[in-house]
């Protein structure tokens, strides 16, 4: 709120709705967005709907239609473009061609316009040339076609999804919902992304690098989790943790207690407490006045050295500029 009392503009986010489109997809954007608020409670996001028509119905892949509002030209009006999954692309799934109406419609986003593909909406954005060279990711049983269809894109099969900037994509169906948030916690910082998570009643943070899925991702039911030891390193991310502390929680030899995680979590022991750490810091660093030195401390990295090398590789901004970046955002 500024010194008149008036509220930030919001964020304009436009959801596009293809023919096709799969219902449970086409909720996250609104369902993550429209919750993110500001400390004085002020909406951060405006989420609308369009489709490549006029205003009208929209199939879906059940047996019902959405009315959607809009027309095309909301399109012109986005800060964020996003394109949820749809089974009925046509020629832009199988030959990697916009339809002339569908390429008419994205012809009104503007310059600069963050993109953002949904599983297969990442078609879409290889088919308009967004993905031209950059790296993508799409539901992994798609990987391969998308792929073969698009041969200049650098398709990952393996990650949850991929943040390149001012276009982003991630796998299919959950995998939406943690790149939205992956999008409020850039935007705003961990504190409001948290609070979307937890009133959307999801785990507040999967990294994007964790795999789509896991062969084995519930253990047998007799066998021991790993849950005690994770909880056991929470409790102690400012203090030294060897793999070996933690394997001794769960009365398990390193090798059992490693493959167990693994199964569990979809990352390595040593891979997960780096994150955990990572998002300690970014906490303190967004709501504490603590030293960069104190900061290093109390997330585990010991000095401010590594501490901005583990903010440099994880999310390519100084602990300085990234502190600098939310402290404004809470100004305003």
């Amino acid at each position: 709120m500024d010194r008149n009392g008036t509220p930030p503009p919001r964020h304009r986010v436009v959801v596009l709705a293809l023919d096709g489109l799969l219902p449970f997809e086409l909720g996250i954007p609104h369902r993550i967005f429209d919750r993110a608020k500001d400390a004085e409670g002020f909406r951060l996001y405006e989420t609308v709907t369009c489709s490549i028509r006029q205003p009208g119905p929209v199939r879906t892949d059940s047996d019902f239609s959405v009315l959607v509002e809009h027309g095309p030209e909301a399109l012109a009006t986005a800060d964020t473009v996003v394109i949820p999954a749809s089974h009925e692309l046509g020629p832009v799934y199988e030959e990697g061609r916009l339809t002339d109406e569908l390429a008419a419609a994205l012809a009104l986003v503007r310059p600069g316009t963050r993109m953002v593909g949904i599983c297969t909406g990442g078609y879409v954005l290889a088919a308009a040339g967004y993905l031209h060279g950059r790296p993508a990711t799409t539901h992994w049983a798609m990987a391969e076609h998308f792929q073969r269809v698009f041969p200049k894109v650098e398709v990952d099969a393996d990650v949850l999804f991929i943040d390149d900037g001012d276009v982003l994509t991630s796998a299919g169906v959950a995998a939406g919902i943690d790149l939205c948030l992956h999008i409020v916690r850039r935007d705003h910082g961990t504190a409001v992304a948290n609070e979307v998570a937890r009133r959307t009643v999801v785990p507040p943070h999967r990294d994007g690098g964790q795999a789509q899925y896991i062969q084995r991702p519930i253990p047998e039911a007799q066998l021991a989790t790993t849950r005690t030891a994770r909880t056991w390193a929470l409790a102690r991310l400012h203090e030294p943790i060897q793999l070996r502390d933690m394997a001794e929680q769960e009365a398990m030899s390193v090798r059992t207690f490693t493959r167990r995680f693994r199964e569990e979590v979809g990352v390595s022991p040593g891979q997960w407490l780096t994150r955990q750490r990572i998002e300690r810091a970014r906490h303190l660093l967004e709501s504490t006045e603590l030293s960069m030195d104190q900061v290093a401390h109390d997330a585990g990295f010991g000095t401010a050295q590594s501490l901005r090398q583990h903010l440099q590789s994880a999310l390519g901004v100084t602990p300085t500029a990234y502190r600098r970046t939310f402290r404004a955002g809470a100004a305003i």
